[in-house]
């Protein structure tokens, strides 16, 4: 017997379809486009294929001057292993019956069991109109929270937050926060360098703090210019030490009291909340980008022992940190 080698079959690159309605935002359309299509592996190749589906192939109105030409009709829905459904100005007024009108239905029917669901802004009211959000938490645009609540009060919505991950089915707040949304699932799918790469060649943070709220009322400091933001600097190199609030306060010549109300409304938490939050992405780059044992590592991300660590990232990921390791090294 000859000793021929055997090729393993290539895999191909995980399929995102993107489902655009007429008066599609095109911001939103590209945003799935650019960041999923940025996305590579260590050696180069593309991680996932982006491909486009309407209604009805053919010329599909956006909500601006332009129109985008879409190739592909709804069959191509049954071929996605991420369906993304971005906002359309017909979620301005939706139907009061809260129903999916049929020709969405009809849609969504191919769409496989198991297949990864996501929204952008008011995308979630189609999500919901489809029963997928039913009993789980979701977010849409703060503006149009009270008629999402309305229409659909068996989804349990949250306004305040980017964006939510509730088992298959994610959506995201608003415009920029389909950003944050598509740069959550490549993390999740191939790790935070993946996704750090991808937000460094876009040039947007590879992750925001905080959620909706500090966009609704107070999106900048105070009129006197005080800000929290040489504190949250200063906490990010020091992450390894003890970080009291008392201590955080001083350091920008405020009261606890205030520096508290002022760091939520720039971040949308608190600082207690958002100092884990950065230990939590600290632990994760050395996880996966160093040979650090885990003591060290929830040593370096200021966890103090890998105890520690391990209910931390357990209850964020879900995952041990050998885990975590082992899927993204």
């Amino acid at each position: 017997m000859s000793d021929i080698a055997v090729s393993p079959p290539a895999v191909r690159p995980h399929r995102v379809v993107v489902f655009v309605r007429d008066g599609v935002l095109p911001i939103e359309f590209g945003i799935v486009h650019r960041l999923f299509g940025e996305a590579r592996s260590r050696d180069g190749k593309p991680l996932y294929e982006v491909l486009t589906c309407a209604l009805t192939p053919g010329a599909v109105r956006t909500d601006s001057d332009v129109t985008i030409a879409v190739e592909h009709g709804p069959a191509l829905l049954g071929t996605a292993d991420t369906v993304v459904v971005p906002a359309s100005d017909q979620d301005y007024d939706p139907p009061d019956d809260g129903c999916l009108p049929r020709a969405l239905a009809d849609a969504f029917a191919h769409i496989r069991t198991g297949t990864r669901m996501a929204s952008i802004c008011t995308g979630s009211f189609v999500l919901a109109a489809a029963g997928l959000l039913d009993n789980r938490r979701a977010t849409t645009h703060w503006k149009s929270a009270d008629a999402f609540r309305r229409l659909y009060p068996h989804v349990r919505l949250d306004p305040g937050v980017l964006y939510t991950h509730d088992g298959g089915v994610l959506t995201a707040a608003g415009v920029a926060s389909g950003i944050d949304l598509c740069l959550y699932m490549i993390r999740v799918d191939h790790g935070a360098s993946v996704a750090n790469e991808v937000a460094r060649g876009t040039v947007v943070p590879p992750h925001r703090s905080g959620g909706q709220a500090q966009f609704i009322t107070e999106p900048v400091p105070e009129a006197d210019g005080a800000s929290t933001a040489g504190a949250r600097a200063r906490a990010l190199t020091r992450l390894d030490q003890p970080l009291s609030l008392r201590e955080l306060a001083a350091g920008e010549s405020m009261s606890v009291r205030t520096f508290t109300r002022r760091f939520r409304a720039e971040t949308g938490m608190s600082p207690t909340q958002w100092i884990l939050e950065q230990r939590i992405m600290r632990a994760r780059e050395l996880l996966e980008n160093t040979d650090l044992p885990v003591e060290d590592v929830a040593g370096a991300a200021g966890f103090g022992t890998a105890t520690s660590l391990r209910q931390h990232l357990s209850r964020t990921v879900g995952v041990s940190p050998t885990a975590y390791r082992a899927t993204f090294r």
